[in-house]
């Protein structure tokens, strides 16, 4: 398989999505999810990903659609476009499938993948993160991870415009 049609491989939904969960569960597989819009990728991104999939045996990223990101965060953004996103993450051996959503949460995603464990940045309070019913119904856990302080991808996209 060439690296491309690897990182391609990643990028799932649908069946895909659901066989490939199903596959992990069958093979015992911890499932992590996380998920955000991941626009421009920076070390804070890099770190909190990792520790993620720390969590588990297999990290399933759930990224916003372009559509998404642009009503969350205005119609300047996504710098880059969702496919871009997509490959950028993929391209993460700790990163094991990418999932687009059209929402504005992932919640539909959450209740497709059933995690085993929910993780989101520090800035969240645990019992608002969004599927934590899901998660926490199931016997799964839903944590926050701290961010690397400095890196933001606002504070990216400024730092471009001086």
């Amino acid at each position: 398989m060439s690296h491309f049609s690897e990182l391609s491989s990643k990028m799932l939904t649908g069946k895909a999505l659901t066989d490939t969960i199903g596959q992990w569960r069958a093979s015992g597989e911890t499932i992590v999810f996380t998920n955000g819009c991941f626009d421009i990728i920076h070390r804070g991104h890099v770190e909190y990903l990792a520790k993620a999939a720390d969590l588990g045996t297999k990290l399933i990223v759930g990224l916003n659609s372009d559509d998404s990101v642009r009503r969350l965060k205005g119609p300047t953004r996504p710098v880059n476009d969702e496919l871009a996103r997509a490959l950028v993450l993929s391209a993460f051996s700790f990163v094991s499938a990418v999932a687009l959503f059209a929402d504005d949460t992932p919640y539909n995603l959450i209740k497709t993948v059933e995690p085993d464990i929910l993780v989101k940045g520090g800035d969240y309070r645990v019992e608002d993160i969004v599927g934590f019913d899901i998660v926490t119904n199931r016997g799964g856990r839903v944590l926050t991870l701290p961010f690397v302080d400095g890196y933001s991808t606002t504070s990216t996209i400024k730092k471009g415009r001086l």
